[in-house]
């Protein structure tokens, strides 16, 4: 069996290569360039430490090695996708697109007729049974990671291998320690991939530039102080907001007039909802579908809780009824929904 391992050089991809060698097979190592080096301002990217440790690993395994730069689609697909969904006033989540396009599309279209299947240092499990493919979620509750999974195709899911999936975060970096892996005690990587040490909120002031509007309380309508666009909020933000006696949250936008509506207190009965909009809901599995009724878990952000809910459609929409009233949920990113009772991620809906 032919193997394409994508390596990042953090110690999760790291692990799959001894995992994957121990069970007879001889991976192609690649390491997709992704970064904005040539972007103006762009500070700092780990890409040359990562292609050292990259390079080290496939040494030591007797792995050839590739790199592939993807920064052109990158740009195309899932840079210009995030800076136009925060014009929107929307949330974007680039690495779920990043999942879809670059790593199992780009990837794919590119260099997967080479390879039976592809392996990553996700945090997931893939499920075969006589029914074929089902993407299952990981041991690691705290570290899961199909929720950046949910967009993913079923051919790229009946290609896909996850070698840490069975192994919860400290066995993973047990192994590290153990095959000596220069990755073994590096910290996990934080925020979007794509920005390197760039601020998010420079970033974005680069693309989307400033423009001053107010910050107005939801319940008595006044005036409590100024922002710089309401594209550099999102709904359930507590932080940098810049006003005394909060907590302040963000609950509601109005981006054409660029007004950010906030609520005060700990637990304002504003920031809940119990209804959520889901717009293009696509299922990972082609030969099963969503149904008005259907009972489900489901996550609105990566986090390990789920929640539970049921579908209904309204006409062509399809509304998710939580159980509970949730905080915080923000249009633009994605509705993840999960098997009621089997540890299966069924697929993803973009939040209204």
């Amino acid at each position: 069996m032919q193997i394409a391992a994508l390596v990042s050089g953090g110690v999760d991809s790291s692990v799959t290569i001894p995992l994957l060698k121990e069970k007879g097979f001889d991976p192609v190592i690649f390491y997709i360039r992704i970064g904005m080096e040539d972007e103006p301002g762009y500070v700092d990217c780990p890409a040359e430490e990562d292609i050292e440790i990259t390079t080290y690993i496939a040494k030591k395994y007797g792995c050839r090695m590739e790199i592939v730069d993807l920064q052109k689609e990158y740009w195309e697909r899932v840079v210009a996708y995030t800076i136009e969904s925060v014009k929107k006033g929307l949330t974007p989540n680039p690495d779920v697109m990043c999942n879809r396009f670059i790593k199992f599309g780009s990837f794919e279209d590119r260099f997967g007729h080479q390879f039976d299947k592809i392996s990553t240092g996700h945090y997931a499990r893939v499920i075969e049974t006589d029914n074929g493919f089902y993407l299952g979620t990981a041991a690691d509750a705290v570290k899961d990671q199909t929720y950046f999974l949910s967009r993913i195709t079923y051919p790229q899911l009946s290609k896909l291998m996850f070698p840490v999936g069975d192994l919860i975060k400290p066995e993973v970096r047990r192994v590290a320690e153990k095959m000596r892996l220069p990755s073994a005690h590096r910290p996990d990587s934080q925020g979007i991939c794509f920005l390197g040490k760039i601020n998010y909120n420079d970033f974005i002031r680069r693309y989307a530039g400033e423009k001053e509007g107010k910050i107005v309380e939801l319940e008595t309508g006044k005036v409590l102080g100024t922002h710089k666009g309401f594209w550099f909020h999102t709904i359930g933000q507590r932080k940098g907001l810049g006003l005394s006696h909060g907590p302040w949250f963000v609950v509601k936008k109005d981006t054409d007039e660029n007004t950010v509506f906030v609520s005060n207190g700990y637990d304002p009965v504003s920031q809940y909802q119990e209804e959520i909009a889901l717009a293009d809901l696509q299922h990972i599995r082609p030969q099963e579908a969503f149904s008005h009724g259907q009972q489900v878990r489901f996550k609105i952000r990566h986090q390990p809780e789920f929640h539970t809910g049921t579908l209904a459609l309204r006409g062509i929409n399809w509304i998710l009824k939580s159980a509970q009233p949730l905080a915080g949920v923000a249009p633009g990113q994605f509705g993840v929904l999960y098997d009621l009772h089997q540890p299966i991620c069924l697929g993803s809906g973009i939040i209204g």
